[in-house]
């Protein structure tokens, strides 16, 4: 059974986004959920009950389950996060070089052409989807 598939096939109907699921060490798993207003504690445990069944109906074997929200800092992985979070503040890791570095930290400015545009110290430098590690937001207080 593929969890990531049971999962977004299960949170949407519950009124929760997917944001990402990991697999831990010993077979347990995490999964950050999100929702416009945000996250709460009764929510984690709805959802937690509620995938404990499924998971128990669908005979996935799992040690332990996490369930929580993505925190300040969400990780980026679709491209409507990225569409859905312009304006703020990113760091974009890339898997290959532009512009001689991998790291970036700058505004969302949109998605064009299966690319993130990121306004870095006045400029635009664009990535594409393909070459993102990793992309999280950057709180800002």
């Amino acid at each position: 059974m593929d969890v990531r598939l049971l999962l977004e096939n299960t949170l949407p109907g519950l009124g929760y986004e997917l944001v990402d699921f990991e697999m831990t060490p010993g077979g347990g798993f995490r999964v950050f959920m999100d929702k416009p207003g945000g996250i709460t504690v009764e929510d984690c445990v709805l959802v937690s009950n509620h995938l404990t069944r499924v998971f128990m109906v669908e005979n996935v074997d799992y040690e332990r389950l996490e369930v929580s929200s993505p925190g300040l800092d969400r990780p980026l992985k679709k491209e409507a996060d990225f569409v859905r979070f312009a304006g703020s503040l990113a760091k974009i890791k890339t898997r290959m070089p532009i512009e001689q570095q991998k790291k970036f930290t700058g505004r969302l400015a949109g998605v064009e052409n299966d690319s993130v545009l990121l306004e870095v110290d006045g400029r635009t430098v664009v990535i594409p989807f393909a070459n993102i590690d990793k992309a999280r937001i950057e709180p800002e207080f």
